[in-house]
């Protein structure tokens, strides 16, 4: 909806001037995408970004931080996830927009937190991109070497960048790959690609259910020996380590104009998504550990395929390790496929706000989705993937991934007094006791971070700060009087 622009805002209304919530029967300029996604096949995009992440491979990074508490550090991570879902089941609720926590903070907190959470949702959704297609790559070889004998070469299938096993090699191809099939896919519509993304899902919880099973059958109680001996601080490290792969949750809320009354559809997918990881995380802890001791995951034969290793150990031979490793290669797919589309839609909201140019936020007008977009941070994942180890990604993800965890409970507390009557379909339980745990166990899990995440999260933060004080500030719709966006349904 355009208005008569006035006096131009000084910079002081600009950092802290919020974008007002509007209703559906008012028109907005800037471009629509087609609603075409129902509950379901929302929930299993939650499901299809989040289970696999954490499991597939991440598994053998966190157990070595906490050893068998690592089942501990994925209930510490997914009550943090937990808390979180309710929060955003209640912003999603009430404000049903592209863009997820960077809109959810330009309509609650301002836009310089909007600028501030947007680095961090870019950097969340683009590393984890990445990194997702990095630990692809290692099933994927292990798939051709147990069925055709062979692998890829170290040229082929590392990163220039050296680190901790000093392996290397000239590009990681398979990640390139993997990155620029889901380019194309989600350039064809939202709709196939969440049909795809449903099939894949599906396949994965079936494939991660017979690990467990086989898992089981190898118990030995002797493996959770020893099961404090990393204390708190490894408990902490771990959960850090793992909190990324809840990026998921944060998933479903990017698809909120994409969705079939998202009103109840977004509160819905995003609690059917919760309950449905943490078991199969805890699950799959659970049966990895009995099967083999803490001291195995950090074994350098596990680190590409940890999980095909620990059933080919189980049963003897090579055949259901590579069941697993192929239904791995499809169903990881499926969360390269569901953050950059996170990503992409993140970027549309930001360029329909002005504060990126408008190329950004351009729709082909036939399939309704963002090409130029989608293009465009499919090229900068793939460079990442192609070039950058694994090893120094994950937990860049995760401070990105807490930080609009936090920024969303805020939002829950801002808007319950700045807008007390906006029509919430869905409530967070126990406020504001629930939107403050959820501050407190974010912040608990940030302090297991590293210093040089925090130190690539800063260099990052300004220069997405930099970009937006010499440019994206004079650009803003808001500017030219401008409400692009949000669409709330009459009551």
């Amino acid at each position: 909806m355009s208005v008569d622009a006035g006096p131009r805002p000084t910079l002081g209304q600009q950092l802290v001037r919020r974008k007002p919530i509007r209703r559906q029967s008012e028109p907005h300029d800037g471009p629509d995408l087609k609603r075409s996604f129902g509950t379901f096949q929302l929930m299993m995009f939650g499901v299809g970004a989040t289970v696999g992440t954490g499991i597939f491979f991440v598994l053998q990074e966190a157990v070595p931080d906490s050893g068998p508490a690592v089942i501990i550090s994925f209930l510490v991570a997914g009550l943090g996830a937990g808390l979180s879902a309710l929060c955003y089941a209640e912003v999603a609720s009430a404000i049903p927009v592209s863009g997820s926590t960077y809109s959810y903070a330009y309509h609650a907190l301002g836009e310089l937190v909007a600028m501030v959470i947007a680095a961090c949702v870019l950097l969340e959704y683009g590393v984890s991109s990445a990194a997702v297609a990095v630990g692809w790559s290692g099933y994927f070889n292990e798939l051709l070497d147990n069925l055709f004998g062979f692998s890829l070469p170290d040229a082929l299938s590392y990163s220039p960048i050296p680190y901790e096993d000093n392996t290397t090699g000239l590009i990681n191809l398979p990640a390139v790959v993997l990155v620029m099939m889901c380019m194309v896919l989600l350039i064809r519509g939202a709709s196939e690609s969440a049909r795809v993304n449903t099939v894949m899902v599906l396949i994965k919880l079936g494939v991660l259910l017979m690990f467990v099973v086989i898992g089981l059958t190898a118990w030995n109680g002797d493996h959770f020996d020893g099961f404090w001996d990393k204390g708190a601080a490894g408990i902490s490290a771990a959960a850090a380590t793992i909190f990324f792969s809840f990026i998921g949750l944060d998933a479903v809320s990017t698809a909120g104009e994409e969705v079939r009354d998202p009103q109840k559809a977004l509160p819905r997918a995003i609690m059917g998504a919760l309950a449905v990881v943490v078991t199969v995380y805890v699950l799959v802890a659970i049966a990895g550990l009995s099967a083999q001791p803490a001291s195995e995951f950090s074994d350098p034969d596990q680190q590409d395929a940890g999980l095909s290793v620990i059933l080919e150990n189980v049963t003897g031979h090579a055949a259901w390790g590579t069941v697993l490793a192929a239904g791995a290669v499809i169903s990881i797919f499926s969360v390269t496929l569901v953050t950059l589309y996170g990503q992409t839609r993140i970027l549309f909201a930001i360029g329909r706000d002005g504060m990126l140019p408008e190329r950004f936020s351009s729709v082909n007008p036939r399939t309704l989705t963002p090409t130029f977009n989608t293009v465009v941070v499919a090229i900068v994942v793939a460079l990442i993937g192609g070039f950058v180890p694994a090893d120094y990604l994950w937990d860049t993800v995760s401070i990105g991934t807490l930080m609009a965890f936090i920024v969303v409970a805020l939002g829950v507390m801002v808007l319950r007094r700045t807008q007390p009557d906006l029509e919430r379909p869905f409530r967070v339980p126990l406020f504001p006791v629930t939107p403050l745990l959820t501050i407190a166990v974010c912040i608990y899990i940030l302090s297991g971070l590293a210093a040089i995440t925090w130190l690539i999260f800063g260099c990052w933060l300004a220069v997405v700060l930099a970009f937006y004080f010499a440019w994206g500030r004079r650009h803003a719709a808001l500017n030219r009087g401008v409400v692009a966006d949000t669409e709330i349904p009459e009551s």
